[in-house]
Protein backbone atom coordinates (compact mmCIF):
# COMPACT_ATOMS: atom_id res chain seq x y z
CA UNK A 1 0.00 0.00 0.00
CA UNK A 2 3.12 2.31 0.44
CA UNK A 3 4.26 1.70 -2.76
CA UNK A 4 1.31 2.49 -4.34
CA UNK A 5 0.87 5.87 -2.54
CA UNK A 6 4.35 6.89 -3.50
CA UNK A 7 3.55 6.44 -7.01
CA UNK A 8 0.63 8.16 -6.89
CA UNK A 9 2.30 10.90 -4.77
CA UNK A 10 5.28 10.74 -7.53
CA UNK A 11 2.84 10.89 -10.26
CA UNK A 12 0.92 13.61 -9.06
CA UNK A 13 4.15 15.83 -8.91
CA UNK A 14 5.35 15.02 -12.11
CA UNK A 15 1.56 16.39 -13.50
CA UNK A 16 1.89 19.05 -11.40
CA UNK A 17 5.76 20.11 -12.42
CA UNK A 18 4.97 19.32 -16.12
CA UNK A 19 1.33 21.98 -16.11
CA UNK A 20 3.58 24.61 -14.08
CA UNK A 21 6.05 24.34 -16.60
CA UNK A 22 3.50 24.39 -19.09
CA UNK A 23 2.42 27.89 -17.71
CA UNK A 24 6.03 29.78 -17.58
CA UNK A 25 7.72 28.24 -20.82
CA UNK A 26 6.37 30.93 -23.18
CA UNK A 27 5.32 29.70 -26.69
CA UNK A 28 6.56 31.21 -29.40
CA UNK A 29 10.35 31.40 -27.02
CA UNK A 30 10.85 34.25 -27.97
CA UNK A 31 9.10 37.65 -28.14
CA UNK A 32 8.15 39.30 -31.19
CA UNK A 33 9.86 42.16 -32.98
CA UNK A 34 8.19 45.39 -31.75
CA UNK A 35 6.03 47.10 -34.37
CA UNK A 36 4.42 50.46 -34.60
CA UNK A 37 0.51 50.63 -33.25
CA UNK A 38 -1.78 49.12 -35.28
CA UNK A 39 -4.81 52.06 -36.45
CA UNK A 40 -7.12 49.95 -34.90
CA UNK A 41 -7.75 47.71 -32.48
CA UNK A 42 -10.15 45.02 -31.11
CA UNK A 43 -10.81 44.07 -27.59
CA UNK A 44 -11.04 40.24 -27.35
CA UNK A 45 -12.05 38.77 -24.09
CA UNK A 46 -10.90 35.20 -22.39
CA UNK A 47 -13.48 34.06 -20.28
CA UNK A 48 -12.60 31.04 -17.55
CA UNK A 49 -14.23 29.09 -15.26
CA UNK A 50 -12.15 26.61 -13.09
CA UNK A 51 -11.92 23.52 -15.98
CA UNK A 52 -12.83 25.94 -19.11
CA UNK A 53 -11.94 28.74 -21.39
CA UNK A 54 -14.06 30.72 -24.03
CA UNK A 55 -12.93 33.52 -26.57
CA UNK A 56 -15.48 36.28 -26.50
CA UNK A 57 -15.28 37.94 -30.12
CA UNK A 58 -16.63 41.96 -30.15
CA UNK A 59 -19.40 42.30 -32.63
CA UNK A 60 -19.71 44.30 -35.68
CA UNK A 61 -20.95 44.08 -39.04
CA UNK A 62 -18.37 42.25 -40.61
CA UNK A 63 -18.49 39.70 -37.84
CA UNK A 64 -21.89 39.73 -38.28
CA UNK A 65 -21.57 38.93 -41.62
CA UNK A 66 -19.03 36.29 -41.23
CA UNK A 67 -20.89 34.13 -38.62
CA UNK A 68 -24.36 34.93 -40.52
CA UNK A 69 -24.82 31.15 -40.06
CA UNK A 70 -25.81 31.39 -36.04
CA UNK A 71 -28.63 34.02 -37.05
CA UNK A 72 -30.12 31.25 -39.34
CA UNK A 73 -29.97 28.59 -36.44
CA UNK A 74 -32.00 30.49 -34.07
CA UNK A 75 -29.12 32.22 -32.03
CA UNK A 76 -29.79 35.71 -32.06
CA UNK A 77 -26.45 37.33 -33.50
CA UNK A 78 -28.32 40.00 -34.88
CA UNK A 79 -30.29 41.45 -32.44
CA UNK A 80 -28.90 45.12 -31.31
CA UNK A 81 -28.17 44.02 -27.85
CA UNK A 82 -25.57 42.01 -28.84
CA UNK A 83 -22.19 42.83 -27.92
CA UNK A 84 -19.90 39.80 -28.31
CA UNK A 85 -19.95 36.40 -29.71
CA UNK A 86 -18.43 33.50 -27.39
CA UNK A 87 -16.51 30.87 -28.83
CA UNK A 88 -15.37 27.71 -27.04
CA UNK A 89 -13.88 24.30 -28.15
CA UNK A 90 -14.82 21.09 -26.27
CA UNK A 91 -15.32 17.50 -25.90
CA UNK A 92 -18.32 16.53 -27.38
CA UNK A 93 -20.09 14.06 -24.94
CA UNK A 94 -18.42 16.18 -21.70
CA UNK A 95 -20.35 19.68 -23.45
CA UNK A 96 -23.23 17.89 -24.73
CA UNK A 97 -24.32 16.15 -21.27
CA UNK A 98 -23.22 18.29 -18.62
CA UNK A 99 -24.89 21.65 -18.63
CA UNK A 100 -24.50 21.74 -15.04
CA UNK A 101 -22.05 20.02 -12.34
CA UNK A 102 -24.94 18.53 -10.71
CA UNK A 103 -25.55 16.69 -14.32
CA UNK A 104 -21.99 15.19 -14.02
CA UNK A 105 -22.29 11.40 -15.84
CA UNK A 106 -19.52 8.75 -15.96
CA UNK A 107 -19.36 8.15 -19.79
CA UNK A 108 -18.45 12.01 -20.35
CA UNK A 109 -16.19 12.41 -17.91
CA UNK A 110 -14.36 8.93 -19.02
CA UNK A 111 -14.23 10.57 -22.49
CA UNK A 112 -12.94 13.80 -21.49
CA UNK A 113 -10.03 11.55 -19.95
CA UNK A 114 -9.60 9.77 -23.16
CA UNK A 115 -10.70 10.65 -26.80
CA UNK A 116 -13.66 12.14 -27.70
CA UNK A 117 -15.01 13.97 -30.73
CA UNK A 118 -15.49 17.47 -30.50
CA UNK A 119 -18.12 20.73 -30.68
CA UNK A 120 -17.93 24.37 -31.17
CA UNK A 121 -20.33 25.97 -28.30
CA UNK A 122 -21.60 29.33 -29.41
CA UNK A 123 -23.54 31.75 -27.66
CA UNK A 124 -23.72 35.81 -27.93
CA UNK A 125 -23.80 37.87 -25.11
CA UNK A 126 -24.58 41.49 -24.16
CA UNK A 127 -22.10 43.57 -22.22
CA UNK A 128 -19.74 41.34 -20.38
CA UNK A 129 -18.74 42.68 -16.79
CA UNK A 130 -15.22 43.14 -15.91
CA UNK A 131 -13.82 40.86 -13.61
CA UNK A 132 -11.49 38.66 -11.49
CA UNK A 133 -12.49 35.36 -14.45
CA UNK A 134 -12.19 38.04 -17.43
CA UNK A 135 -9.13 39.30 -19.41
CA UNK A 136 -9.15 41.84 -22.11
CA UNK A 137 -6.35 42.04 -24.56
CA UNK A 138 -6.49 44.39 -27.50
CA UNK A 139 -5.48 43.37 -31.00
CA UNK A 140 -5.04 44.84 -34.68
CA UNK A 141 -6.86 44.54 -37.69
CA UNK A 142 -4.73 41.91 -39.41
CA UNK A 143 -4.51 39.61 -36.33
CA UNK A 144 -8.18 40.28 -35.56
CA UNK A 145 -8.73 38.70 -38.55
CA UNK A 146 -6.42 35.56 -38.64
CA UNK A 147 -8.04 35.06 -35.16
CA UNK A 148 -11.47 34.84 -36.72
CA UNK A 149 -10.36 32.72 -39.42
CA UNK A 150 -8.76 30.11 -36.70
CA UNK A 151 -12.20 30.01 -35.13
CA UNK A 152 -13.89 29.92 -38.64
CA UNK A 153 -11.92 27.24 -39.57
CA UNK A 154 -12.72 24.78 -36.14
CA UNK A 155 -16.26 24.34 -37.80
CA UNK A 156 -17.02 20.75 -39.51
CA UNK A 157 -18.72 21.95 -42.50
CA UNK A 158 -21.25 19.80 -44.43
CA UNK A 159 -22.59 20.98 -48.58
CA UNK A 160 -24.65 23.54 -46.44
CA UNK A 161 -22.08 24.74 -44.38
CA UNK A 162 -21.35 24.07 -40.14
CA UNK A 163 -22.76 21.22 -39.23
CA UNK A 164 -25.07 22.35 -36.39
CA UNK A 165 -26.30 19.45 -33.60
CA UNK A 166 -30.09 19.36 -33.60
CA UNK A 167 -31.77 20.07 -30.40
CA UNK A 168 -28.75 20.92 -28.15
CA UNK A 169 -28.46 24.07 -26.63
CA UNK A 170 -28.22 25.61 -23.25
CA UNK A 171 -30.47 28.24 -23.67
CA UNK A 172 -32.18 30.60 -26.45
CA UNK A 173 -28.93 32.38 -26.97
CA UNK A 174 -26.81 29.40 -27.54
CA UNK A 175 -25.74 26.29 -29.59
CA UNK A 176 -23.35 23.83 -30.91
CA UNK A 177 -22.21 22.66 -33.85
CA UNK A 178 -19.72 19.64 -34.60
CA UNK A 179 -16.01 20.67 -34.61
CA UNK A 180 -12.70 19.39 -36.42
CA UNK A 181 -10.30 18.05 -34.36
CA UNK A 182 -9.93 15.16 -31.23
CA UNK A 183 -10.70 16.28 -27.45
CA UNK A 184 -8.30 14.42 -24.81
CA UNK A 185 -6.91 15.14 -21.73
CA UNK A 186 -3.50 16.62 -23.08
CA UNK A 187 -5.27 18.43 -26.02
CA UNK A 188 -8.57 20.36 -24.55
CA UNK A 189 -10.68 23.18 -24.36
CA UNK A 190 -7.84 25.53 -23.24
CA UNK A 191 -4.85 24.51 -25.54
CA UNK A 192 -7.33 25.21 -28.17
CA UNK A 193 -7.90 28.94 -26.74
CA UNK A 194 -4.36 29.18 -26.44
CA UNK A 195 -3.81 28.30 -30.19
CA UNK A 196 -6.50 30.95 -30.97
CA UNK A 197 -4.90 33.17 -28.99
CA UNK A 198 -0.63 32.45 -30.31
CA UNK A 199 -2.91 33.01 -34.13
CA UNK A 200 -4.23 36.59 -32.57
CA UNK A 201 -0.33 37.57 -31.85
CA UNK A 202 -0.18 36.73 -28.03
CA UNK A 203 1.97 34.66 -26.07
CA UNK A 204 0.68 32.02 -23.97
CA UNK A 205 2.59 29.06 -21.90
CA UNK A 206 3.66 26.25 -23.79
CA UNK A 207 1.22 23.78 -22.50
CA UNK A 208 -2.24 25.16 -21.02
CA UNK A 209 -4.13 22.33 -20.14
CA UNK A 210 -5.92 24.06 -17.33
CA UNK A 211 -7.22 27.97 -17.14
CA UNK A 212 -5.15 28.48 -14.55
CA UNK A 213 -2.05 27.77 -16.18
CA UNK A 214 -3.34 29.69 -19.24
CA UNK A 215 -4.37 32.81 -17.12
CA UNK A 216 -1.06 33.02 -15.25
CA UNK A 217 1.22 32.62 -18.86
CA UNK A 218 -1.34 35.01 -20.36
CA UNK A 219 -0.33 37.65 -17.26
CA UNK A 220 3.57 36.56 -17.57
CA UNK A 221 3.57 37.12 -21.00
CA UNK A 222 1.49 40.02 -22.78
Amino acid sequence: MKRLWRCLGLVVAVVTLTVALGALVPRPLWPPAAAAAPAATHRILVLKNPIHTDIAIPIDDAVRQRFRFLVDAGIPADSPEVRYIVFGWGGRAFYLETPTWSELKAVPMVKALTVDASVMHVEVAADIVKGPDIAGFDIGEERFAALLDFIDASFQRDPTGPTLVPGATYSRFDGFYEANGHFNALVGCNTWTAAALRIAGLRTGWWNPLPVSLGLSMRFYN
